[in-house]
């Protein structure tokens, strides 16, 4: 019987977007996050006696600050030596943007597989044989696994490889394969990399995306970690996912509709904020949270939308436990007032609220209105423009939605008006 450990897209040193820039948050904590979750990686290691660590790419984020990133990940190294476990590995697509990396001197427990041909390394004493091939490059478009070897009958054939498989939402089409295409090779087990959020594609023969060890981001919501495998006899008798992450993130979407008093919502807040909490298993949690729905306190809450957006802030920094901090708090609400009710009145608010709705810019409008804006563009600090979350002023599409939310918030203020009259 052996075991092994599949986890992928550390990205070393990475910062967690978002709660940096917000007052009160745990700032240190957060710059540590990805170290403290690959530490835990290295614990399970040493502590389930695991014969080796598979990992499956993107092991930094691009170059790296400064030397003390690759001087950390010796020192993890050097543990697992000490603990006899060996560690193989290729390049993910951020690895390849790394020119520091490729000069790193690997420990002698660590195996890097070759970025120009696919390698096959055999155990023997574990009648194991591990197959993988690293990006060369950043954006590698090709089907890297047609080129892996056919796998050996008389050994358990593990396939290590960065791909986003046959594509996956938010992530780059990289080293793209098929499902029939990795059955094909007749290996056990596909260890795979690139895709964030943890998903067992297949049981026969076991493919995974380990997802990565921790959320760094809004989008990366829920338990982060990596697998454990037990094999037993050529078999795989237990496939298990482990938990790493130091912090979590959660998507809080409240439906206010119906209440009453801004009291209500408060409460209703609460109560949301506290499920997120627990919902951390004890790890700090960040938290977005979404008011919308149709309800008697839209008035109100839009009257001050930044007094009450504080108000959660606090409530949140109340409940205590691990902590929660707010990432972000949007109020999408709309007034209880139908507007389709008001929309067929013929009066002087029916025929206002049709004339916005109707509002439209043609092409050459939207294009004369991207530069008119284009100034602004120029003074926006590049991670705002091109960050986890990019947000270009300029953008036709993004000027459409814009519109779009002025028509809405015209739309909702006048029906504010005619409800509070």
């Amino acid at each position: 019987m052996f075991r092994y450990i599949h986890a992928a897209d550390i990205h070393l040193d990475s910062s967690l977007h978002g709660l940096e820039r917000y007052e009160g948050a745990p700032v240190e904590e957060i710059r540590n996050a990805t170290r403290r979750a690959f530490d835990k990686l290295i614990d399970l290691a040493i502590d389930e006696k695991v014969d080796f660590v598979l990992l499956a790419g993107d092991l930094y984020d691009g170059d790296w600050k400064d030397y003390n990133t690759g001087l950390y990940f010796m020192g993890c190294m050097d543990r697992l030596q000490e603990a006899s476990i060996r560690v193989f590995m290729v390049a993910g697509n951020h690895d390849a943007a790394s020119q520091i990396t490729k000069h790193l001197r690997l420990a002698d427990n660590v195996t890097m597989f070759s970025t120009r041909i696919p390698e096959r390394v055999v155990l023997a004493d574990l009648n194991v044989a591990i197959v993988g091939q690293g990006f060369a490059t950043r954006a590698v478009t090709d089907d890297l696994s047609q080129s892996y070897p056919q796998g050996d009958p008389q050994l358990f054939t593990i396939g290590l490889l960065h791909t986003c498989l046959d594509g996956k939402p938010g992530h780059e089409p990289y080293a793209p394969c098929s499902i029939d295409g990795l059955r094909s090779k007749g290996y056990q087990y596909w260890a795979l990399g690139h895709v964030h959020k943890r998903e067992e594609v297949s049981q026969d023969p076991w493919i995974i995306f380990p997802g990565n060890i921790q959320g760094r981001h809004i989008r990366e919501t829920g338990p982060k970690g990596c697998t454990l495998v037990t094999v037993d006899n050529g078999d795989i008798v237990e496939v298990e996912h482990r938990a790493l992450d130091v912090m979590r993130w959660a998507l809080c979407e409240l439906d206010v509709t119906g209440a009453e008093t801004v009291d209500n919502i408060y409460s209703l807040v609460r109560e949301e904020l506290q499920v997120a909490l627990d919902g951390g298993d004890g790890r700090p949690v960040a938290v977005r949270l979404l008011l919308q729905g149709s309800c008697s306190a839209h008035r109100m809450l839009h009257a001050d939308q930044e007094h009450w957006i504080q108000e959660y802030r606090a409530l949140a920094n109340s409940l205590g436990g691990a902590g929660i901090w707010l990432e972000k708090v949007s109020i999408k609400t709309n007034p209880s007032v139908s507007a389709d009710e008001v929309l067929a009145r013929d009066d002087a608010l029916g025929g206002l609220l049709r004339a916005i709705r109707d509002m439209e810019l043609d092409a050459d409008a939207l294009e004369n209105l991207s530069n008119e804006v284009s100034a602004l563009r120029q003074k926006l600090p590049v991670e705002i423009l091109n960050g986890e979350d990019p947000y270009d002023p300029a953008n036709l599409e993004l000027l459409k939605d814009t519109l779009e939310d002025i028509k809405e918030l015209l739309v909702n203020r006048l029906l504010s008006t005619e409800q509070a009259t």
